[in-house]
Formats: C-alpha cells, sequence, structure tokens
C-alpha cells in the first residue's frame, strides 16, 4: 500500500543536525520542530527510563500543534558504573567525562519514540549500544574537543566524526542508534502506522 497524500505528516520533534541527518536518509519529507522538555533525569531513574521517558515527552509535546500527523521523538543516555553522562555542555565538563570514560565500557540508551497525533498511539523502542573507549591521553581528549566540539552530545561522543578514534569498539543492534536515532526500530514503527518506505 502506497502513502497516500491525506497521510499524517511526518515531524521530527528534535533540532539535532544528527537525527535530521540520519532521518533524511530514508527518503521521507519531514518537519522539524523543537519540543520544551525539560531532559532532567528523576531521581532514581534509570538510564533506560529516562531515554525513553524524554523520547516519548518530545514526540508527544508537539500533538497539540500538529493534530494529524506522526511526530518523532528521541533521546540518549550514556551510562557509566550506574550514573547517567549527558550533555557536557561545556570544554570542563567534557573533559571530566571523557578522563572517566577513559579505558572503560559505556552504555548508550537511544530511545525512540513514534507518536500518531490522530489516534493517540504511541510506539517505543531503547536501543542499548556499548562502546568501550581506548585508553587515549590527556593530549588526545583535548585535541579531540578542539576539533569536534561535543558539547552537544551525550557523554561527550561524537561517533560520527573524530570521536570514532577514541573508540576500542562498539556493538550494538543498530549503527544509526549511537548517532541518536534509531533508524531500524523507526522503520518498523512506520510500517505498522502504514508508511510505505519502499
Amino acid at each position: 500500500m502506497q502513502k497516500q497524500a491525506s497521510s499524517p505528516s511526518l515531524v521530527l520533534a528534535s533540532t539535532s543536525p544528527y537525527r535530521r541527518e540520519l532521518l533524511a536518509r530514508l527518503g521521507l519529507p519531514f518537519d522539524v520542530a523543537a519540543p520544551d522538555v525539560d531532559e532532567t533525569p528523576l531521581p532514581g531513574e534509570s538510564a533506560a527510563a529516562t531515554s525513553l521517558r524524554l523520547a516519548v515527552a518530545k514526540a508527544q509535546a508537539l500533538a497539540a500543534r500538529y493534530p494529524a500527523a506522526l511526530l518523532i521523538g528521541s533521546d540518549q543516555v550514556a551510562l557509566l558504573d550506574g550514573e547517567q553522562l549527558g550533555k557536557p555542555g561545556t570544554h570542563e565538563r567534557a573533559v571530566t567525562q571523557l578522563r572517566a570514560m577513559r579505558g572503560r565500557r559505556i552504555d548508550f540508551h537511544t530511545a525512540v519514540a513514534l507518536h500518531n497525533s490522530a489516534s493517540g498511539v504511541t510506539h517505543t523502542h531503547v536501543d542499548v549500544t556499548g562502546v568501550t573507549m581506548r585508553d587515549y591521553t590527556d593530549a588526545e581528549i583535548e585535541a579531540y574537543l578542539r576539533r569536534e566540539q561535543p558539547y552537544d552530545c551525550a557523554g561527550s561522543a561524537k561517533t560520527e566524526g573524530l570521536g570514532t578514534v577514541m573508540i576500542a569498539a562498539l556493538e550494538n543492534r543498530d549503527p544509526a542508534a549511537i548517532v541518536g536515532l534509531p533508524l531500524i526500530a523507526l522503520c518498523d514503527m512506520l510500517r505498522a502506522e502504514g508508511v510505505a518506505l519502499l
């Protein structure tokens, strides 16, 4: 069944250029809108629960603005020794994160939610990517941060750029998940909503 002109529009509830580039790979027309969501983890909340809650909140935050759309929300939380690592925001915090991650394994929980604002149905999925970092030097941390400035990336990890040289190994189901949007799961959700992908 081909997607009809009357089908719901597709909206990415994110201003992330990384997620926009990933979604564009599917070749579907979509709009981009910024959701107004507080990304602070709740006390005692697991990384998977935080990422999932925020992905759903981002998608549903735009429902009133787009009453007949498929809204895509996504969020990523890095977990090291039970501690959530969010976006560093500053050079100093990025240095602290990368030093703590040196030679260690970090689990990146990347959630995606697809909310049909007309029906109220929300599909969800959380992908976990295990990343083992190299035993890099402080000088390499500084060089990486100067060149990539990954201050808007969870755990200061910008794997679609120079961050790859900081990594020893990566294990996951979906290579797009570590960048910020699990496309394999999203494709399943879109198909469930009747969207023809090919």
